[in-house]
């Protein structure tokens, strides 16, 4: 019977994310994470045999974990808007400092360069465009916005949350969860269903019966 892990593969997989936040993919060693999760590398190298395989390791749970995320997410929040922008928010967690984000983006380059990397990428992308379009559907039934090309609309959404956080990492502006949320509110701001107004009982009546006074005058 094998023995339990002391530390689960999420706790490590997590100590590794928040190396890579810190030094990049390309410094991260072994010893670093140990380090950081409380384990020998030992112990790392006999659970995932190599830095590539941790690595594969981390962007696999990454992958697997979207569909909880959007779930957790919208059960805590009414409005499908408010779930929605909420999601974009979880973005910015590794990328609270430009560092962070130039780091985020050396990850990238192996999710682009190498094919295992890529198909969790592209399996992580369908994922969120996904999740995105649930919550606008929702938004649209929820008459939050207008009807609309929600699958469209996802999409753009995708890429305007990654440029904006490249943005803010070059202009430094104030917070990154702040510029996230003004450039995502610019976008969906002319399809928010506006409130009508309610027309008081005889406004026109009374504007008549108004005038008439004052000729009796």
């Amino acid at each position: 019977m094998s023995r339990p892990k002391t530390t689960p593969d999420a706790e490590v997989l997590a100590a590794a994310y928040r190396v890579i936040s810190r030094i990049g993919p390309a410094r991260l060693t072994l010893a670093e994470v140990a380090a950081e999760a409380g384990l020998s590398p030992a112990t790392l190298l006999q659970r995932f045999g190599s830095k590539r395989g941790l690595l594969l390791a981390a962007a696999g749970q990454g992958m697997a974990g979207v569909e909880e995320c959007f779930a957790r997410i919208r059960s805590a929040h009414r409005s499908p808007l408010g779930a929605l922008s909420a999601s974009f928010e979880e973005m910015t967690h590794m990328c609270e400092t430009p560092e962070a984000m130039a780091n985020s983006l050396a990850f990238l380059e192996i999710d682009l360069t190498d094919p295992d990397f890529h198909r969790l990428a592209w399996e992580n992308s369908r994922s969120m465009l996904a999740g995105y379009r649930a919550l606008l559907d929702e938004a649209v039934a929820a008459r939050e916005i207008v009807p609309c090309d929600t699958a469209r609309l996802a999409r753009a959404l995708s890429a305007l949350c990654g440029g904006s956080l490249l943005s803010w990492a070059i202009l430094r502006e104030g917070t990154v969860t702040q510029w996230l949320r003004d450039d995502l509110d610019t976008v969906l701001g002319p399809l928010r269903v506006r409130p009508r107004k309610v027309r008081r009982a005889g406004g026109v009546a009374g504007k008549a019966g108004t005038r008439a006074r004052k000729r009796k005058r």
